[in-house]
């Protein structure tokens, strides 16, 4: 039999190997993590490159930001680029502008680079929507567009088509699609191949709680106008009750059209307006924003999407690598490294 002093040996023996071996396990564990969160990322960039493509083929394209200072920039980028691209096929860049905080989340583009290296002059800039009150209003959009981007970047004033405040919103709408029927003519604005329609390299639009785009409101007659490129309303929801905005046929012909969208009090309208609800549900004006064959990107903040079906927020942690949050929409087959 083994003494006393064996055994006690023996279990310090094990006791050593066990909290050795231990440690050894952990190390390795430990060193597995961030080979581990970095074939995570690869994988999930092996998806994201999938899901680009199946978007890209539906012409949509959902960004969600983390904050509204994300937000801002790559907003900025993404005009930025289509401005570059269309100077350089084209020699001009032809964007219609809305109202809202829209003007406010354009607001790097004054800033370093964008002032710089943007060729502001190449620009002829329109309003997809405006209030029939003077330029100076507080309700104009052109006056918000003048005093948060136009008034701060070199554009050329000739190049600034306002809509007449002189008239009555029949007339304004007729004077601004007779302006931009002259442009169509000498191609400062392109044609759609499929229609007469004006085919803008970009409309910018916003969207308010009840799904509203431009000056298109939930069941109003505006939104069956097909005819015209501009029409007027005199009984808008919400004051000025007096506007002109773009038709549907010409938002639809745009080569790129951004729903820019923030804030939770828009959630239930961006899931209406982006989800598969079913026949059963309301049809919002921004769900009939489907270019016919230019591409629609949606610009949100995460509590803008926070209602997206198949919508999910994760943080991964690594302890070499700063914390990445992932927004997965499986709905859209579409992921975002935010």
């Amino acid at each position: 039999m083994k003494s006393q002093y064996e055994v006690e040996k023996n279990k310090e023996v094990i006791s050593y190997v066990v909290d050795y071996s231990s440690s050894i396990l952990h190390l390795f564990l430990a060193s597995l993590q961030p080979i581990f969160f970095l074939l995570l990322l690869w994988l999930v960039k092996i998806v994201k490159s999938m899901a680009v493509s199946e978007v890209s083929n539906d012409r949509r394209e959902l960004r969600i930001l983390e904050n509204l200072d994300e937000l801002r920039t790559d907003l900025a980028d993404y005009i930025a680029e289509l401005s570059e691209a269309a100077v350089k096929q084209r020699g001009v860049f032809a964007i219609a502008l809305s109202g809202g905080s829209l003007i406010d989340l354009m607001g790097k583009l004054c800033e370093a680079p964008y002032n710089k290296t943007v060729d502001w002059a190449k620009w002829y800039i329109f309003w997809a929507d405006e209030r029939v009150v003077a330029k100076n209003h507080s309700d104009s959009n052109y006056k918000l567009a003048k005093d948060g981007l136009l008034s701060k970047v070199p554009v050329v004033p000739s190049h600034v088509h306002s809509i007449n405040d002189s008239v009555s919103a029949e007339e304004a709408a007729d004077d601004y699609m007779f302006v931009i029927r002259q442009l169509v003519k000498t191609r400062m604005v392109s044609v759609s191949e499929i229609s007469d329609c004006p085919k803008f390299d970009l409309i910018l639009l916003g969207m308010g709680p009840d799904g509203h785009i431009a000056s298109l409101f939930p069941n109003h007659a505006a939104l069956d106008e097909t005819d015209e490129w501009v029409t007027f309303i005199i009984d808008s929801p919400k004051p000025p009750p007096e506007r002109i905005t773009f038709t549907l046929p010409v938002i639809n012909s745009a080569s790129n059209v951004a729903m820019v969208v923030t804030g939770e009090s828009k959630a239930e309208a961006v899931h209406l307006a982006i989800d598969d609800t079913g026949p059963d549900c309301p049809l919002l004006p921004a769900r009939l924003v489907q270019p016919t064959k230019g591409k629609l990107v949606w610009f949100l903040d995460k509590p803008a999407a926070s209602k997206l079906d198949g919508l999910q927020f994760s943080e991964f942690h690594s302890p070499d690598m700063d914390n990445q949050n992932v927004a997965i929409c499986m709905d859209q087959s579409s992921i975002h490294l935010l």
